[in-house]
């Protein structure tokens, strides 16, 4: 095979996911090639998809000085390698470099899509940062719109349909969890006033894929339509009310939006900040969680109640607090890695110091390899935690079980849980949530408040480690939580499905009807 074929053998093997054949000639072509700088680029791809995230942060940049921007094919990879670095960071818990890397990304990318695709990795990673004010999204989103110039939207055109037509947006219809938070959008609108389409952009089908497709009443598959295509789709259909459960996170179809297909357009559910783009008319919040409307560009729904209904996945059985029986506390939190700021690392040192003999568990992809856990090993001994006490593990199915190790969760902040956070409540693990004014920053705070609760959510870091001191030196109230807290959340707004679809069908027609 000549170097083009072996590339193309390369390729083939990366796409079947067999990283390591594809490894081995990609080190042929390199020995034989070693000016061709195309091939370093799928290496920096298949470390990714192997989860070798400290790997890939070392790679990509030794890959960057390598890269002319000056020659086109080099321009291109410069562009893919800068992305690649960004999502090490994001993943690596470092949201600023993150962000600088995507939108560097963005300037070199080879066409609109691609630029789009890198400026919202780069406002999902401030999403993670207290150092981004109003103004720094507003950059973003300017940035953005720029490489919108190649759509002309539609103009608006409102229907007179006996049942409103409501399409949902998503590449998340399979085993993800927004599909936890929009079962009850999805299944449960009321088929005598409204007419319910999915949009799906998965690209991978799974069980849960396979579900929604055979139970919703129309299903779309937009996966490898064109932006345009995809929204003609959705005109044709004549789409009453758009609600894209995306915004700005992987996979995402905005572009899809910015055509404006429908006359009403919403987003929320699935991202927890403003869009940014003037083709979205509201975004679906409540009363507790908006926070300043100043980050928004969408006008702000405020349900009474909570904006999302939780539907769990799993019913083990909950056990009784393990610091019963170990007689010592242990803390947890199952958030992405990224989440976990250096202000939150200070804060969770002060909790272990507070609380004598404590242990912290965290769970996460990252633990899967070992150069992960070495990594964060690292950093949490440079903020002093005592590494004996942690407990680091990956990724696992049944993860809901190892909540019965766990006495107390400790939320992230400023990128807040949301479905983590609900399912440490459901296995009955009290979670403390800080919050600010920014909406993302707020999930804990309207979870625990429709739950009962709120004191659990506090507003300061002072707060932050005083709730959590004190609930760890009350076990008796650690067993009672244990014994009710699913009790509650069933019982609460968060999973009153009903109610929740009561609220939102009222909303639905009073938006349509207004304009």
């Amino acid at each position: 095979m000549d170097t083009l074929e072996k590339y193309a053998a390369a390729l083939a093997q990366y796409k079947e996911r067999n990283f390591e054949a594809a490894l081995k000639i990609l080190d042929e072509i390199k020995i034989s090639v070693p000016q061709w700088k195309k091939p370093l680029l799928l290496e920096a791809y298949i470390l990714r998809e192997q989860g070798k995230i400290v790997e890939l942060f070392l790679f990509a940049q030794k890959i960057l000085p390598l890269l002319d921007s000056a020659l086109p094919e080099e321009k291109i990879l410069l562009s893919d390698a800068l992305s690649l670095l960004g999502t090490a960071c994001s993943k690596l818990a470092m949201p600023e470099s993150a962000t600088n890397f995507f939108c560097l990304g963005g300037e070199t990318s080879k066409d609109n899509i691609d630029a789009c695709e890198d400026i919202s990795n780069a406002i999902l990673a401030t999403n993670s940062s207290e150092k981004f004010s109003i103004n720094d999204f507003k950059k973003l989103y300017v940035e953005y719109k720029k490489y919108l110039s190649d759509i002309t939207p539609y103009p608006r055109k409102f229907y007179n349909h006996k049942r409103i037509r409501v399409g949902f947006l998503s590449a998340d219809f399979r085993n993800h969890s927004v599909i936890k938070w929009a079962w009850a959008l999805i299944y449960k609108l009321d088929k005598n006033f409204f007419k319910t389409y999915c949009y799906s952009s998965v690209k991978s089908f799974d069980i849960v894929t396979e579900h929604v497709k055979s139970n919703v009443e129309n299903w779309r598959d937009i996966s490898a339509l064109t932006d345009f295509k995809a929204a003609e789709l959705i005109r044709n259909d004549e789409i009453d009310i758009l609600f894209d459960l995306g915004g700005h996170t992987s996979g995402n179809r905005l572009r899809v939006a910015a055509y404006r297909p429908a006359p009403v357009q919403i987003s929320g559910v699935g991202y927890m900040n403003s869009t940014g783009l003037d083709c979205f008319d509201y975004f679906l919040s409540d009363k507790t969680c908006a926070g300043d409307p100043n980050y928004f560009t969408e006008k702000l729904i405020r349900l009474p109640h909570s904006h999302i209904c939780y539907e769990p996945s799993s019913n083990e059985e909950i056990f009784a607090p393990p610091c019963l029986k170990k007689n010592f506390v242990t803390f947890g939190s199952f958030n992405q890695f990224s989440k976990m700021t250096d202000s939150m690392l200070i804060v969770w040192k002060k909790i272990l110091d507070n609380v004598p003999n404590s242990r912290l568990i965290l769970k996460n992809k990252i633990f899967e390899t070992a150069s992960g856990r070495a990594f964060v090993g690292n950093r949490l001994k440079y903020f002093g935690i005592d590494i004996a006490r942690v407990e680091m593990y990956g990724f696992t199915a049944d993860y809901f079980i190892k909540y019965n190790d766990v006495d107390i969760a400790l939320d992230t902040f400023p990128y807040t849980g949301g479905v983590t956070t609900c399912e440490a409540l459901y296995m009955g693990v009290p979670v403390i949530s800080l919050y600010g004014a920014r909406h993302g920053t707020r999930f804990g705070l309207s979870i625990l408040k429709n739950i009962g609760l709120e004191e659990l959510a506090v507003n300061s870091y002072d707060d932050y480690i005083n709730r959590a001191v004190a609930l760890a030196n009350d076990k008796e109230l650690l067993m009672i939580l244990r014994k009710n807290l699913r009790g509650m959340m069933k019982k609460s707004p968060l999973m009153n499905s009903e109610n929740y679809i009561r609220e939102v069908e009222t909303v639905f027609k009073e938006i349509l009807h207004r304009q």
